[in-house]
């Protein structure tokens, strides 16, 4: 299965700023979002979408540590579509990754 290409057309609109550097790549069966060379989220070819969190922050609700290989990933949350619906909920999710990306130094 791969990643829904709408949703990352959303996400399209929602990221990024004039400060920030976006790029996309393909990743993991999925289209990774990265800002300033950090991952930020990506349209996950699970569904859904993967996001960068700051790992102190408490975990809203409608996401779930994300899990590779068995393990959970710090840092990481996996948010299903059901949760994406709207577009104040993507834009949520889009400002939570991008803000866990800005606070890494830059990679070149």
């Amino acid at each position: 299965m791969g990643y829904n290409e709408d949703l990352a057309d959303r996400i399209r609109e929602f990221i990024g700023g004039e400060e920030e550097q976006v790029t996309e790549r393909k990743m993991f069966g999925g289209l990774a979002f990265l800002v300033n060379g950090n991952m930020a989220i990506a349209a996950s070819g699970q569904g859904g979408i993967l996001v960068r969190s700051v790992p102190t922050k408490a975990v809203p609700a409608e996401a779930q540590p994300a899990i590779m290989r068995g393990r959970p990933m710090e840092g990481w949350l996996r948010v299903a579509d059901d949760a994406l619906r709207t577009e104040a909920q993507l834009r949520q999710w889009v400002r939570i990754g991008t803000e866990a990306a800005c606070s890494l130094p830059p990679k070149k």
